[in-house]
């Protein structure tokens, strides 16, 4: 049996509006099925209606006190990376022991997650991102942040239109026409093509930024006009068909090629990233000071430290008369659907990483080596080290 002898431990996400859980019924039973033991804190999934009997009736054991979970636990899984838990006054990483993995969303090149990253190789613990992992064919069933990344997309843009003080679409009324929203989509890989695709739904006229061909390809084919960059592709693709970081000369022409638009956009849509490191900067305090007053930014990016200079980490802000949203945990807000796919990807890493009841960490593995942030001590993620050394 795989996982037999460990014990998992599924803890309550405590990040505000947070309402994901990391593990379903259904997955649960599999882990059981395979050996192991599980537990589950009290009341973890009933954000996205699972309740405890759910989890009893599939063998888990659900325990009180998420201190519990984490002392007990060979590997924790959970949705968002470790935080400051309230109740028991102190840090999640606090209530991990040497030589636990923990297997989530850690983000660590993101500013704000230095010092988390940090403590956790101090306390020896093992962890593991799952937005590192690889684009890969065989890598697709554990590949969460494209699945959540479905997600944030489409939310996002309802997010900004419930904020935008105008309507998306063309209306007619008895005084006229109105004019439909201009909508601004920049990256559009899995989270902007969603993006572009509610946005037109909607009745927006939709405009896609992008420094892969192939990706503002797609978004043309779903009806977007493209804003060329004039960055060469072979500067701007990386492995697997990611986004690379740019050099600082190309970022800056990609930041002068999309001055015109941003300021006639009545929506941004950001989720320009690179994989493992700091998100790029593309909207600068200058660019939002150009944008018309009641106009809407909503930065997906934030995760990696957004794409708007002016974006805050957690919160929804007000620059110029510009609103920005910098919300952290946008497919949290659609609990139901993405914690049905994000169950299904942390299932099938756990299983890829567990080899005969053991973790491997087999570093020459690319699946392996490009979501390893902590071990022996040490943070050994290559983004998270560069972004450290830039900060």
């Amino acid at each position: 049996m795989k996982f037999k002898g460990l014990t998992i431990g599924i803890p309550k996400e405590i990040m505000p509006g947070e309402r994901r859980v990391a593990a379903t019924p259904e997955t649960v039973e599999k882990f059981i099925a395979g050996g192991a033991k599980v537990l589950v804190e009290q009341s973890a999934g009933q954000g996205a209606y699972f309740s405890d009997d759910d989890y009893k009736k599939v063998g888990a054991e659900v325990v009180a006190d998420a201190e519990k979970v984490f002392e007990c636990s060979d590997i924790i899984l959970k949705v968002k990376e470790p935080l400051f838990n309230s109740d028991h006054n102190k840090h999640e990483v606090e209530m991990m022991h040497a030589g636990q993995t923990l297997v989530t969303f850690l983000h660590p090149a993101a500013p704000a997650n230095h010092g988390m990253v940090k403590d956790l190789a101090a306390k020896g613990a093992i962890s593991l991102t799952l937005d590192g992992v690889p684009r890969i064919t065989r890598a697709q069933s554990m590949d969460a942040l494209t699945s959540m990344s479905t997600v944030a997309g489409y939310k996002s843009v309802l997010m900004a239109s419930n904020r935008l003080a105008k309507f998306v679409p063309m209306i007619g009324t008895a005084v006229g026409m109105t004019k439909p929203a201009t909508v601004l989509v920049i990256g559009t890989g899995v989270a902007g093509l969603q993006a572009v695709a509610t946005a037109k739904r909607l009745g927006a006229v939709v405009y896609a930024v992008d420094i892969r061909p192939d990706a503002v390809e797609q978004a043309k084919s779903l009806g977007a006009k493209v804003v060329e960059t004039g960055v060469p592709a072979e500067i701007a693709i990386g492995e697997g068909g990611y986004a690379r970081t740019l050099p600082k000369e190309w970022l800056q022409k990609e930041r002068e090629a999309i001055i015109d638009i941003v300021s006639k956009a009545d929506i941004a849509i950001l989720t320009a990233l690179v994989p493992g490191k700091l998100a790029p900067v593309l909207i600068t305090d200058e660019m939002v000071r150009s944008m018309q007053p009641g106009s809407v930014i909503v930065d997906v990016a934030i995760d990696q430290g957004g794409n708007c200079a002016l974006t805050v980490g957690g919160e929804v802000t007000e620059e110029y008369g510009v609103c920005i949203d910098g919300t952290k945990n946008i497919p949290g807000m659609v609990p139901i659907s993405s914690t049905w796919m994000f169950a299904k990807n942390i299932y099938n890493f756990v299983d890829y990483l567990i080899v005969d009841g053991k973790v491997n960490l087999n570093q020459e593995d690319d699946i392996i080596a490009s979501t390893l942030v902590t071990m022996n001590g040490k943070v050994v993620h290559a983004g998270a080290l560069e972004a450290m050394e830039l900060a």
